[in-house]
């Protein structure tokens, strides 16, 4: 079975970007020995991510796992007057529920849909009975954990120490590491709520993003125009993210 992290050909519409659904196009399904993959395959269950839509609350029990195939998924922490930040971004590298393979069963963060697509669910007892039997699926959702503890570290480190344009441009490049194209659908409020500012901070730095030539925002789209200088424009935190995915993850080789 191949162990590519090349996306599949996509068919362009109207300047998105659709993908037929298949479970391959997540990349930790992708990496499965054959024998995992086989008793895997009929467990999974194509699912609709659209936006806003909460796959899980803050320390509810979980029910299910997540790959998301075209969809990103963000986590974040919720305070007790409802303010929210985000803590991570999951899209179709990863996967969404791993307190269920830590053995917590729930998280005081939540799960929402951060830019719409699909994904494909398996349920928690299946998802925790192939990581404690199958040695492959261990040590590769093992990697991608501590690739995602390197993220959240990260991110805290960068809202406290680094500039909103700094942190806008991170988040910008996040994302798009997670999508099969270059544009984003979102507001500046629900970026606002992401990285947990004022929306005014927001619409600031995205207008300094875009009269320096690398985004365009329209009408809720964001599409970046000059990704080289995005990446040069933003903080050391997100090459250090990329940098341990591509360690921990180099050829998505569960062995």
């Amino acid at each position: 079975m191949p162990h590519s992290v090349t996306p599949p050909p996509a068919e362009v519409v109207t300047a998105e970007i659709t993908l037929r659904p298949d479970p391959l196009q997540n990349m930790l399904l992708a990496a499965l020995p054959p024998a995992e993959w086989a008793r895997w395959q009929p467990q999974l269950e194509l699912v609709d991510l659209p936006l806003g839509k909460v796959l899980h609350e803050s320390s509810v029990p979980m029910n299910y796992v997540y790959f998301p195939t075209s969809a990103i998924i963000s986590l974040l922490y919720v305070l007790e007057n409802g303010a929210s930040a985000e803590i991570a971004v999951v899209g179709f590298e990863g996967v969404v529920g791993i307190s269920i393979m830590m053995g917590g069963g729930s998280t005081p963060s939540r799960a929402v849909v951060q830019s719409a697509g699909k994904g494909y669910r398996l349920r928690a007892e299946a998802m925790k009975g192939e990581f404690d039997r199958s040695t492959p699926v261990m040590h590769l959702m093992l990697r991608f954990i501590q690739s995602l503890i390197t993220q959240m570290s990260q991110t805290a480190v960068c809202n406290r120490h680094h500039t909103l344009d700094q942190q806008l441009c991170r988040w910008l490049l996040l994302s798009l590491d997670r999508l099969h194209g270059d544009q984003l659908v979102m507001t500046q409020e629900l970026i606002a709520n992401m990285l947990g500012v004022r929306r005014e901070g927001v619409t600031e730095a995205a207008l300094n993003l875009q009269k320096a030539g690398l985004i365009q925002y329209a009408r809720g789209h964001i599409t970046v125009m000059d990704r080289p200088g995005l990446e040069k424009r933003t903080c050391e935190c997100y090459e250090v993210v990329k940098k341990e995915y591509d360690r921990l993850l180099p050829d998505l080789e569960a062995t």
